[in-house]
This record gives C-alpha cells, structure tokens and sequence, in this order.
C-alpha cells in the first residue's frame, strides 16, 4: 500500500494527528489538525512545530515548547506521553486539547521523530469545573461561606493519616461565639447570622493560606492547623481572640459587638483525630468556665476579660 492510503485513513480521523522529525519540523498534518487549529497542511509543514502555530501552554501559562514539551520528551527518552493543555488556534484564542505523544522510531529502533494525536478538550474541562463547582457546594457551608463539618472531618482523616504514618504534627483549635443564644434572643435570627458569617470572615482573615476554617455546627468552629507546633497554635489562638473581640455589627442605632471562647490542642504520641478534638474541646470548656472570651491551650490561659456585650 502507498503513502497516500495511510494518509487517507489519518486524514478520516476526527483527531488531529502531526508528525515532527528530531528538530521538530512538522513533516504531516492531517484534515482534524487544520479543523481544530485553523492552520492549513501548507502553513504548517516544515516549519518547527513552535513557531506561532500551536505554542501548547499549560494551566499556569507556561510555554511547554521552551521547556516541557511532551513531544520532545517523548523524542529524549523514547516514552509516551500524555496530558492536557492549551493549544493556540490561529485566530488568537486558546483551545483546550488533550493530547498524546508518541516516539517515533527507525527500523534500528532509533529514534527519528515524533507523533501527537490531539483532540478537543473542551467537554472535559466542562465536567472537571462542574466536578470542581459540585465538591465546592458540597463541602462548603451555604451560610458562613467556609468549610463545612464534612470537610472537616475529611481533613481530620488526612492530618490522621499524615501524623500516624509519617509523624507530622497537626492542631486543632475550636472557636465558639459567646453568650449566641443571647444574640438570637435580644437581635433575632437574622444578625444571628450575622455573626456567623463575620466570626467566618475573620477566621479566613487571620489564618495563614495552608490553615483550614470550618464552621462545626451552629455557632461553634474549628481551625485545622497542618505541620503544626504549641507556639503556632498558641500565636493562632491568641490572633483570634483579639480579631473577633474587635468585630462588629452595625444596626442602625445600635453596634453589636460579640467575644469567642476558644480552645486549642497539639497531637501527641498516640492521638487520634478524636482526642486531639476532645482535649481541644476540654479546653474550649475552661475558657467558658474562666469568664470566656480567652483561649486556653495546655491549661494555660490567654484573654481579654472582656464579655458580649449590647452597645449603642
């Protein structure tokens, strides 16, 4: 069989598939490369596949084709690859594709060149952001707007996992708004709210990127403190009772200030992702039995001695 028949079945493919040679010279591109890219057969052959024709660039906006490129790669150690990208399509805008390069070989085994068969990666990226759109909704609370108790817990099973099987410490700090039944009952449920959503705020405020803010239930939280020590999780509890003290809520006539009662723990030998909660837990206990608004953390306590209070 001739040339021309291979051609004729690369051409029926709905994927787009080129060929390049060691310097990466396109030396064929078929019928689904000019309909995906927008580049003719004749623009593109033997050219270097980098020049202003695809230009492949990943999620961070990295040109592969001056570092990374799959095709090159495949061409340097003689193995597949495969990943997703943005192809430039010659009108300016980006397309995403998925794409899969092959070695290209000799009848010695040498290698000669290259293959990549691209297609559209649209519907894909699709379904990743509606998966992405899903998890977020299912994993966030609709009101305060942070993690909700299921992303806790999950987060609780990996710093778990990660302090049994490879040592790394992890804290925990719950965070319970003070005197909140007092709230609903003088202001009603609608600043009770609130409330919620600004102690929220300020805890996404105060922590460092790697920290995780969930609201546990109602109007307590917990703060997940990866790689964690005692005087981290003693600057974080103290950061925080200071920030919500200092939160407020204006009505119209009125300001509504609010206090938290906080409490903190460190895995020890032997913990659980249950006793670190109840040791932090016990702790939140002595800071209400103190007067609340403070934090307490190996027994020792930190605060304010201020109460909520109603102002205006």
């Amino acid at each position: 069989m001739d040339q021309s028949f291979y051609e004729k079945i690369l051409d029926a493919m709905t994927d787009g598939v080129y060929f390049v040679n060691r310097k990466r010279q396109v030396l064929y591109w078929n019928k689904a490369a000019e309909k995906l890219s927008g580049y003719k057969a004749e623009e593109v052959i033997g050219k270097c596949c980098a020049e202003n024709t695809l230009q492949h660039v990943d999620d961070e906006g990295n040109h592969l084709c001056f570092g990374g490129c799959p095709l090159a790669a495949s061409m340097r150690d003689g193995e597949p690859r495969e990943t997703h990208v943005y192809m430039h399509h010659k009108s300016g805008y980006r397309v995403p594709v998925y794409i899969r390069s092959f070695p290209m070989r000799d009848e010695t085994g040498k290698v000669t060149g290259a293959v990549e068969i691209f297609k559209d990666d649209s519907q894909h990226r699709a379904m990743t952001s509606e998966v992405e759109n899903l998890r977020q909704e299912t994993l966030t609370d609709p009101l305060s707007g942070i993690g909700n108790r299921r992303y806790a817990d999950i987060t609780l099973e990996s710093f778990e996992a990660g302090f049994r099987n490879k040592g790394i410490p992890f804290g925990v700090i719950i965070v319970d708004v003070d005197n909140f039944k007092n709230i609903n009952d003088t202001w009603g449920h609608k600043v009770g709210d609130q409330v919620i959503q600004t102690v929220a705020k300020t805890l996404s405020a105060a922590l460092r990127p790697r920290d995780i803010a969930c609201r546990w239930g109602g109007d307590e939280y917990v703060v997940l403190i990866p790689n964690a020590t005692q005087e981290g999780i003693d600057v974080i509890g103290r950061r925080l009772v200071h920030l919500i003290k200092e939160s407020w809520i204006n009505l119209e006539k009125e300001v509504i200030t609010f206090s938290a009662s906080i409490g903190g723990a460190l895995s020890q030998t032997g913990d659980t992702q249950g006793s670190v909660m109840e040791r932090a837990d016990r702790q939140l206990y002595l800071s209400k039995e103190s007067g609340r608004n403070c934090f307490y953390h190996n027994g020792a306590r930190y605060g304010l001695d201020l109460v909520a209070r109603r102002a205006g």
